[in-house]
């Protein structure tokens, strides 16, 4: 066996589990802490924090008598209050029998019903505010789009004799006249694609004729995880010249040929800039199936080979307000919330693939992705995952928080507690649900392409 050929694979997989690993329990973390908080803030006394399971690597006592540990299996955490009996909150009955009203009061099954809900739902909410933050200062340190369209940074492209300038305000394409980025968006309808087009920009104060790129040409402006572009390495920033030996000027050309070639495999001619110099390359792929959220709900069914394109450059940028950073990150926050929720219905409709699922291994996979891409990438993917946390912890399934949100609504209704039985059935019944689920993912991104 050729070792030494394994270890760039090894290296990938340590790298992809990390990322994996570092993303989750950050997210897990969180969610923990706001069960732990919000429960000590109501007077419920928690006994063990966890992040993971298993064998306990690490641990100690706080003041207040809590076991904060680290355990061998980094997939998951919990809180094991006073008068559970095990991390998924199940009744110790045997052992608040002999607790007074006081002591009862400190537990998660003693405690006003009001301060229940309040721990409960405290995890999902803190994973929501995480993701709210994080996306909120990810927009504020990115900065946004200035009102008028100026030029930032100009991508690298193989098209010789372009005289425009970083900082050039664009005022007019081929004639047509651009107030603002809108305009800029819609051109690809009205221009034919062209290696070059002549341009009207703003420089110094004074209007200057310019030539420049396609508005939109055919960069790899980003490259989607677990998509047939990453997984034969093409990576940001290469420029598709040409597919199938044709050449192309605009994303839409290439957009236009996944589109026509339905899955047939393509080969692409790549222009990839470099600091030692560019490389001409060549790849060959195959578009896969997709299922594309769209801004009004719903989804549309798309041939896709994972590469995102964009303008020839980009914008310069202002930084915004901490209130409209804010704004933003509340947006993002919601619109992930509504497409996952309305790609759930469409998959149980049968509208859409159930490949949309992904388990731990696709998880893991987009994880590796996300951190190979930088930083700031990682961080916006784990903000990503976080609100898909918070949302499936909120599904009525017992077991999950949204389940003992149920039990408790119950509980207003009905003046008491399910009985212990009645919980300790529906307990099962959710885990087997769960645990269903969880094989149904797995087999996804063993099988689905």
């Amino acid at each position: 066996m050729d070792m030494i050929g394994l270890i760039p694979s090894f290296g990938g997989l340590f790298f992809t589990l990390l990322a994996f690993v570092a993303a989750l329990s950050v997210i897990v973390a969180v969610h923990e802490y706001g069960h732990y908080i919000v429960g000590r803030w109501c007077g419920i006394h928690a006994e063990v924090f966890s992040i993971g399971f298993g064998p306990v690597l690490f641990s100690r006592f706080d003041k207040r008598g809590t076991r904060w540990q680290i355990a061998a299996l980094p997939f998951g955490g919990y809180v094991k209050f006073l008068g559970d009996s095990n991390a998924a909150s199940g009744k110790d009955g045997d052992g608040m029998e002999g607790m007074s009203e006081a002591e009862r009061a400190r537990t998660m099954h003693g405690a006003a019903l009001w301060k229940r809900a309040a721990t409960v739902a405290a995890g999902p909410v803190f994973n929501f505010i995480l993701s709210i933050v994080v996306f909120s200062a990810v927009i504020f340190g990115r900065g946004t789009a200035t009102e008028e369209p100026t030029i930032g940074t100009l991508y690298d492209l193989p098209v010789a004799g372009l005289t425009l300038q970083e900082g050039d305000i664009i005022r007019q394409v081929a004639g047509i006249d651009v107030p603002d980025y809108s305009v800029l968006n819609t051109l690809r309808d009205e221009i034919p694609p062209a290696e070059t087009l002549d341009y009207v920009v703003e420089r110094d104060g004074r209007l200057v004729e310019a030539i420049g790129p396609y508005v939109m040409p055919p960069v790899a402006v980003g490259v989607q995880p677990r998509s047939a572009a990453m997984d034969i390495g093409i990576e940001a920033g290469d420029v598709i010249t040409a597919i199938d030996g044709t050449p192309i000027w605009s994303f839409e050309q290439l957009r236009a040929a996944v589109t026509e070639a339905a899955g047939a495999p393509l080969l692409l001619d790549v222009w990839r800039p470099g600091e030692d110099g560019p490389q001409e390359l060549e790849f060959a792929l195959a578009p896969r199936r997709a299922d594309l959220p769209l801004p009004d709900g719903g989804f549309e069914t798309r041939w896709l080979i994972g590469v995102s394109g964009g303008m020839f450059f980009e914008p310069a940028t202002v930084t915004p307000s901490p209130l409209e950073a804010l704004g933003q990150g509340v947006d993002q926050t919601v619109m992930i919330v509504r497409s996952s929720l309305s790609g759930l219905w469409h998959m149980v409709t049968g509208a859409i693939s159930t490949c949309n699922i992904s388990g731990p291994i696709g998880i893991a996979e987009v994880s590796g992705a996300a951190a190979s891409q930088g930083l700031d990438s990682f961080i916006w993917f784990i903000a990503v995952l976080s609100t898909a946390v918070g949302l499936l912890n909120l599904f009525p399934v017992p077991v999950l928080d949204g389940g003992h949100l149920v039990f408790h609504a119950y509980e207003a209704v009905a003046g008491k507690p399910p009985s212990d039985r009645a919980l300790r059935v529906m307990m099962s019944a959710g885990l087997a649900v769960l645990l269903t689920l969880m094989v149904f993912a797995l087999t996804n991104d063993i099988f689905c392409p």
